[in-house]
């Protein structure tokens, strides 16, 4: 049976090397992490890291990595779930496996009860920002590391 349409699938031995060959444009590497170290701070923080392979029947055409009830301020004293990374491969860009990626995570975590959905993004025009922007995301008046924090409210 081959399944069509873009869907998640956990990281497996079966799919590392894809999930490690999603590349983005180069102009874009700046912006996000390469899988490799999002694959890693997956192993550093288990149970908190949610890292997902976006396949289409069966090429691989992204990443995602999700944080669950991550500890934001190191302190204990607030805990977020959102969108930690995300790679779309950059000859798969802009044909919507970025806003399915987000409509999966959002949907994630409201099954774990979220009522927000927090982003973080580099600011500046070849950033990531309209894109977040146009998927209902605000942002909340923090930065984190530099970044622009959005939030999604997950009513």
């Amino acid at each position: 049976m081959t399944t069509t349409g873009p869907r998640l699938e956990e990281i497996t031995p079966a799919n590392l090397d894809a999930a490690l060959g999603i590349r983005v444009r180069p102009d874009q590497e700046h912006a996000v992490a390469p899988v490799v170290k999002s694959l890693a701070e997956a192993y550093v923080h288990p149970g908190v890291a949610w890292p997902r392979l976006i396949v289409d029947g069966d090429r691989p055409v992204g990443f995602l990595m999700a944080c669950l009830d991550i500890d934001w301020y190191e302190d204990g004293s607030v805990l977020r779930s959102g969108l930690w990374r995300l790679n779309i491969a950059a000859g798969e860009q802009g044909k919507g496996y970025g806003r399915f990626a987000v409509e999966s995570v959002a949907e994630e975590l409201r099954r774990r009860g979220a009522k927000e959905f927090y982003v973080c993004w580099e600011p500046g025009p070849d950033g990531p920002e309209r894109f977040y922007l146009g998927l209902g995301f605000r942002p909340n008046g923090e930065t984190s590391g530099g970044e622009t924090v959005g939030v999604l409210a997950l009513a």
